[in-house]
């Protein structure tokens, strides 16, 4: 008979061998990625039978050669200390643009020239250039399309939540999500009044933003910022820190959203209570923040639940989705997470699930948590979102108890 414990272990130890690797591979990317991003796709287009006329090659060559150099240095300069938007603009989106020609090089390019060759569709130079032209023809609507949702206020994602051991009172209670609006180099003053606006049509008892509000300090972002405080709800508005606060002076977001009025929850809870029943509202700063040099700090979920009472369901905001395995062993009900964009720019979804245990909805961990991570309100880096939608988020708890309410 199997142990089910040892071939549980070996899974597990196997898996995590295999993130060990993946984590040392990602130390490099930056090193190597920008060569591959900008010569498979020069080579695939420009040198694999074309036989483009002289200038055409060499214009061709320029532009990515170009590519390649102007685009590591846009980012350095737009995101190293000097922080110059302009720089950052240019080089996030030359990143967005590479990484999608890159990809439909290599996917539609390759499938593309099989299926012509299998049909004996013209000659050799004729299928390399239906390649070309197709995958130039590919990338353009997609990037065309991505930048449009992008910059688009995110549709209202709805669903129920049932919540085992939320009592009778406090069901229906209606939670609204933002998160990862990444407030930055491109101006999006009008577009944060636009979503806090659909946010105010929710009719929301409780709003949520878990954090990654901006890229840049709130001093120099808080014009885009500004807007949260419009928004409503009847019961409570909390916050949590993400991962990019701890780039940009985390302590002045934090003091920043509690001038807006929203309650900035580090390390602690409240209580949210209807008709007798009870509903602890928990936060906990982002995994990364004791690693940034930020006195005081980082992710603490004892203390945030410190006071509580056991037998009382929990909300927890969390920026990134792996703080689930913490919430589960803490027994939270539920778990709030951003940080993924739900890989923002197909196929980066596979590097995501790397590092995270979950990419989008809802998900259970464990017997009694349930963790739900949106895709982000906002955008990061590109200004681009292919087959990754943003979203804005409408959770209504459900409690088990509600058919008996009203006898």
């Amino acid at each position: 008979m199997t142990d089910t414990s040892e071939t549980r272990s070996a899974d597990s130890a196997a898996h995590e061998t295999q993130r060990s690797w993946l984590h040392r591979l990602m130390r490099y990317l930056p090193l190597i990625a920008p060569v591959l991003l900008w010569t498979v796709p020069c080579w695939l287009l420009l040198q694999t039978g074309q036989h483009w006329p002289l200038p055409v090659t060499l214009t061709g060559t320029a532009l990515f050669a170009l590519g390649l150099i102007g685009m590591p240095l846009a980012m350095m300069r737009g995101h190293g200390r000097r922080q110059q938007d302009w720089a950052a603009i240019i080089g996030d989106t030359l990143l967005g643009t590479i990484w999608v020609l890159f990809t439909w090089s290599v996917l539609l390019g390759v499938l593309l020239r099989l299926a012509l060759t299998v049909t004996g569709v013209g000659d050799g130079q004729d299928r390399a250039r239906i390649v070309t032209w197709a995958v130039l023809g590919a990338a353009a609507v997609l990037l065309t399309w991505g930048y449009a949702e992008a910059r688009r206020v995110p549709r209202v994602r709805q669903l129920d939540v049932q919540l085992p051991r939320l009592g009778a009172g406090l069901d229906g209670t209606r939670v609204a999500l933002i998160t990862d609006t990444h407030y930055g180099p491109l101006d999006r003053a009008r577009w944060s009044a636009r979503v806090c606006e659909t946010v105010n049509t929710l009719k929301a008892d409780l709003v949520c933003h878990t954090g990654d509000i901006a890229d840049g300090t709130a001093e120099r972002r808080r014009a885009q910022a500004a807007p949260l405080g419009t928004v409503q709800a009847t019961r409570a508005r909390v916050y949590v820190t993400g991962n990019h606060e701890y780039y940009s002076e985390a302590q002045g977001w934090v003091d920043l959203m509690d001038e807006l009025g929203w309650e900035p929850l580090r390390n602690r809870h409240l209580l949210l209570e209807r008709a007798g029943d009870t509903l602890v509202v928990a936060g906990v700063d982002d995994v990364t923040a004791e690693s940034s040099g930020h006195a005081g700090h980082r992710a603490n979920l004892a203390g945030a639940l410190n006071g509580t009472d056991p037998d009382h369901p929990v909300l927890l905001l969390a920026h990134q989705p792996k703080f689930v395995d913490r919430a589960a062993a803490a027994g939270v009900d539920l778990q709030l997470s951003g940080h993924t964009h739900g890989g923002q720019i197909w196929p980066f979804h596979h590097l995501v699930r790397i590092d995270q245990p979950a990419l989008a909805g809802l998900s259970r961990h464990g017997t009694r948590t349930l963790l739900y991570t949106s895709r982000g309100t906002g955008f990061w880096g590109p200004p681009f979102r292919v087959f990754a939608p943003s979203e804005i988020t409408l959770l209504i708890l459900r409690s088990p108890q509600r058919r008996f309410v009203g006898g």
